[in-house]
């Protein structure tokens, strides 16, 4: 079980400024996550880890700076960097949004081992290429190895959709080989049937990669997607059998404009990280591409932020949750008490302030309906994140 997250302030820290109790091995890895707004960044970061520690919603730019996840397991420490939707300028002045939002995603593609590339595939406006912002920083930074991950594909029905979105976002080529598309059913896009998808991936003749656990067939979140090796696999159109790629190159401003996707990705995954399907298959690849290192964090340590950020986090993923377009984004969350109470339970007082009465009306919400909502879902979620009793309570103000 992952550690809970520790209540005091001091607590965390000293866990914090711990040196880390290193096993006698032992291995690391730093993972960016990376991706456009509301892909799920942080709900696949909080599977990972097991315990909710960073903020969820529908509205973009919930996660608002980068925070650390730590998975500790047996030998291996895996350091997750959760960071803000890749973003810009125009969009950080129209949702009032810290500066940072534009500088954290790229610092911590400085500090990873790996990328995650996270894509939306129920989102059809965005499914097909990579954003601008997600490219640039990629090829920003060609070394670093990445693997995309396409989540949400419980959602999306027609799941032959899965070939032309791999296709799109490879340009065709992964792990340096090309990509040779085969269906095995009749292209009719009335059809909501859940066909077998195969996805090739060509070798040298004599060759065969060892298999990896985007190679295996998985069952739930792929519906029956398999991705495969074959020795000299012939090319589509030409009948040629295809010779492997070139490896990473380094892609100018030019180049990124008629690109949709990245051609260097090592992996690809498919799951459901909101209802947890195959995220433990990536969670195992992860482990297995940990190089030998010293840790970071102390085995206690599940999260870089402090209590009080945790709860912050929280609190506004339901304001954000409740309140109509633009409104949450104003709300400033001032903590008037945090201390234990006499039978070890945690008890919280939080300010909420709005500029406008008519953004108090809608946050308190008739008969105090909506703030009410929101003070239990936020508890139950600190109970889960402390591991403790919880008494949350909330007071809206309007800015003076």
């Amino acid at each position: 079980h992952p550690p809970p997250v520790a209540t005091s302030r001091e607590e965390q820290k000293r866990l914090l400024q711990h040196r880390p109790d290193q096993p006698q091995n032992p291995k690391v890895l730093r993972i960016a996550i990376i991706g456009a707004p509301n892909a799920g960044k942080s709900t696949l970061s909080n599977q990972l880890l097991g315990r909710k520690v960073f903020p969820v919603s529908k509205k973009v730019h919930t996660t608002r700076c980068k925070a650390r996840g730590v998975i500790t397991h047996e030998d291996t420490q895996l350091i997750i960097l959760d960071t803000p939707g890749l973003t810009n300028p125009l969009k950080v002045k129209r949702h009032n949004l810290e500066k940072a939002m534009l500088t954290d995603p790229w610092d911590s593609m400085k500090h990873a081992d790996l990328v995650l590339v996270l894509v939306d595939v129920s989102d059809h406006w965005t499914r097909n290429a990579l954003s601008k912002e997600v490219l640039k920083c990629l090829s920003q930074f060609p070394h670093i190895p990445s693997v995309l991950v396409l989540n949400k594909v419980d959602i999306l029905k027609k799941k032959y959709l899965l070939l032309d979105i791999v296709t799109d976002l490879t340009e065709g080529i992964v792990n340096g080989k090309k990509l040779e598309v085969k269906s095995a059913f009749k292209s009719d896009s009335s059809s909501s049937a859940k066909p077998p998808l195969q996805i090739t991936q060509a070798s040298p003749p004599g060759s065969r990669a060892p298999e990896s656990p985007c190679q295996q067939e998985t069952d739930q979140a792929q519906e029956g997607s398999g991705l495969d090796n074959s020795s000299g696999v012939r090319d589509a159109k030409s009948g040629s059998i295809t010779e492997e790629a070139q490896g990473p190159r380094h892609y100018g401003h030019k180049d990124l404009k008629d690109m949709k996707g990245w051609p260097n990705f090592q992996e690809i995954f498919m799951l459901a990280a909101r209802c947890g399907e195959e995220v433990d298959t990536l969670k195992q690849y992860l482990l297995m591409q940990a190089k030998p290192g010293p840790w970071e964090f102390h085995s206690d340590v599940l999260t870089s932020q402090s209590p009080q950020e945790v709860c912050d986090n929280i609190i506004r993923e339901k304001v954000l949750e409740y309140l109509p377009l633009e409104v949450p984004y104003g709300v400033t969350q001032v903590t008037e008490m945090w201390e234990e109470g006499e039978c070890g339970e945690l008890l919280i007082v939080q300010n909420l302030l709005v500029p406008r009465k008519s953004h108090m009306r809608m946050l308190i919400g008739r008969g105090g309906k909506v703030i009410s909502k929101i003070a239990q879902e936020a508890g139950q979620d600190l109970m889960n994140a402390f591991l403790c009793d919880v008494r949350l309570k909330l007071r809206v103000e309007v800015k003076s």
